[in-house]
């Protein structure tokens, strides 16, 4: 079974804030010690961070689950609770995270970037915290908020300098583990490579790029015939792609005997997947001359050549011999020393769930009105409505909102139902 896994989906559970605490001053000569309940915990964040040490998302396949720590509930003597530990939840670089609709919600480029995947709960106020001129004596508090819960999809697009592209068994898992520590699966027939191999190339004066060995297309693969898309997605991110041409005349029945006819299924493919790849920096590199007498000696002495259908390509190498991988190395080297000069880093993104300001309210299908916004919600949310101290607090906290005057714009009606987060209830005129 590989061991490499690009795609995966992640459940995410932030921890629920602690409930606050209902208590009285009760000291010797003391009088009238007054409420000293302490505030709960806030619930734990989970978070996504971007590791170097992480290569794929094999370990969201069979345990997708993560939750950070619940907070504490506050105690006497205006003890607040402590808070819930964080989550850190490491993904390798590269991986882009969505909402089960496919928005993307952040791309998480290099080591360090994190997202704050789901937020934990406020912990809930105290008594103590409800003491004023009106309100001498207040016998309740806040429960916790629950933290945030969501299901994610993570997708995973490799972070390379150059792509090696070409068709199945054209050499590609030969070359990288020729001109790098790379150790793919290699063997006489297509399709070997069913996941990508990374392979860093360090040249003697210390540069260093990084080369993906990305899957076999085949012809159809933007429409995500075979497992196109995947693949394709991989190389996204490559500053330079090389578009490996098989010169043996496709031998194993996989790839066209004509140079130019691979080539423009290869950049076709690339173009309908990306428009912008098939302007990306390119090599056009011939593979396999070992297999073709007279064009080795061009590869030993590190030359293209023009094809008899007038295609001209760049270098010709055979993985096999090592013929022209020093020329290869040289000459990918200068184009990523190019590039780097002149395309800066990519930055991540995050695309914020922006919480709708104020209140709002809407009408359901069966006739009920139901109030949105953060604060409405919270307002009911954090409330005893056992406690009819609670419940007159809450009711003042949503008019000061402005829910009433909303429920009667809206058209509201004596006995109507509303709904605010879990609570429903008819609603009555003033």
């Amino acid at each position: 079974m590989s061991g490499f896994v690009d795609e995966c989906q992640i459940h995410v559970r932030a921890g629920d804030g602690g409930a606050g605490a209902v208590a009285v001053r009760r000291e010797a000569h003391v009088a009238k010690g007054g409420p000293d309940g302490g505030d709960g915990g806030k619930g734990g964040d989970v978070w996504l961070v971007a590791d170097t040490n992480v290569a794929s998302l094999l370990a969201f396949r069979d345990h997708p689950h993560r939750r950070a720590g619940n907070g504490a509930h506050g105690s006497g003597k205006k003890k607040h609770g402590a808070g819930g530990d964080d989550t850190i939840v490491h993904v390798p670089e590269g991986t882009v995270v969505l909402d089960r609709d496919g928005t993307v919600l952040a791309d998480l480029v290099h080591a360090g970037d994190r997202w704050m995947a789901a937020a934990g709960g406020r912990g809930g106020k105290g008594n103590a915290r409800f003491l004023s001129n009106k309100r001498r004596a207040p016998m309740f508090a806040e429960q916790g908020e629950e933290g945030e819960e969501f299901w994610l999809n993570l997708e995973l697009k490799l972070m390379a300098d150059v792509a090696l592209v070409g068709f199945p068994n054209v050499g590609k898992s030969t070359l990288i583990s020729r001109v790098s520590a790379a150790k793919p699966r290699i063997a006489d027939y297509p399709f070997t490579t069913l996941e990508p191999n990374l392979g860093v190339v360090r040249l003697d004066d210390g540069f260093e790029y990084v080369v993906a060995d990305i899957p076999g297309l085949i012809e159809g693969a933007s429409e995500g015939k075979g497992l196109g898309h995947r693949f394709l997605r991989h190389i996204e991110r490559a500053r330079v792609l090389v578009l490996l041409i098989d010169l043996a005349g496709g031998d194993t029945g996989t790839t066209s005997a004509d140079p130019a006819e691979q080539i423009a299924v290869l950049l076709r493919e690339l173009e309908q997947y990306q428009p912008d790849l098939v302007d990306r920096p390119r090599l056009l590199v011939g593979s396999r001359a070992d297999l073709v007498p007279e064009v080795l000696p061009l590869a030993e002495a590190g030359d293209g050549m023009v094809t008899g259908d007038g295609v001209a390509l760049d270098l010709c190498i055979s993985a096999v011999t090592g013929a022209g991988l020093a020329h290869l190395r040289g000459r990918l080297a200068d184009a990523v020393r190019e590039v780097r000069a002149v395309v800066p880093e990519k930055e991540g993104f995050v695309i914020h769930r922006p919480f709708a300001e104020g209140v709002e309210v809407v009408r359901d299908d069966d006739g009920s009105f139901r109030v949105l916004g953060r604060e409405a919600q919270r307002a009911v949310a954090l409330s005893d409505l056992t406690n009819d101290e609670a419940l007159d607090f809450a009711h003042a906290r949503l008019k000061k909102l402005g829910v009433d005057r909303a429920l009667a714009r809206a058209g509201a009606r004596e006995g109507d139902i509303v709904h605010i987060g879990g609570l429903s209830f008819e609603y009555e005129d003033e």
